[in-house]
């Protein structure tokens, strides 16, 4: 998705790597986000109803993963510079909001002097959260009765690792041909 926005837009491209913390029986319910930089986007009304001990350990967990990419993914390149520059933060989707939560509080702590979102789709409520923590939100879907952003899909698989490291990598190979200059996740 991400490679699609900024080959639109001839931007750059990057990764920002967060982690969504999911509710140890139902992985995919978020309760919250992890990010770089010790950010961490919590969703109080979901957290605060789970034992801490394993919040504890979903936290611990997440926050190994999340290294364990960035480092893969970064392949040795420096960390973002988003200094007084406006970041692009691309999303599949938006159903609770915490990692784009996380991401859009990751890219102010890094810097960006405004911080745009952009996904496909998202449910209502997570829009109207994201507008109040992003300088502008562009969604282009916001059904009632959301459900889940796989929904919104006609195939919804997960990325692999090797592919987001040929992606940056591919992408990065190209932007240095045109020499374009610009930002995005």
């Amino acid at each position: 998705m991400a490679t699609a926005v900024a080959g639109g837009l001839g931007a750059e491209l990057d990764v920002l790597v967060v982690r969504k913390l999911g509710v140890p029986w139902m992985p995919e319910l978020a309760f919250g986000a992890i990010g770089p930089g010790g950010i961490q986007v919590l969703n109080n009304e979901v957290a605060a109803r789970l034992d801490a001990s394993a919040v504890a350990e979903v936290i611990r967990r997440e926050e190994t993963e999340r290294g364990r990419r960035e480092q893969r993914y970064r392949a040795g390149r420096p960390p973002l510079r988003l200094d007084k520059r406006t970041a692009i933060v691309v999303d599949d989707g938006l159903a609770t909001g915490a990692t784009a939560r996380a991401a859009v509080a990751v890219a102010r702590h890094l810097g960006a002097a405004r911080v745009v979102l952009a996904v496909p789709v998202g449910s209502i409520e997570a829009v109207g959260l994201l507008a109040r923590a992003a300088d502008e939100v562009v969604c282009l879907l916001t059904p009632p009765g959301f459900g889940a952003v796989s929904r919104y899909y006609e195939s919804f698989r997960q990325v692999t690792d090797d592919e987001v490291v040929r992606l940056l990598a591919g992408y990065a190979a190209g932007m240095t041909r045109t020499g374009t200059v610009g930002e995005c996740r």
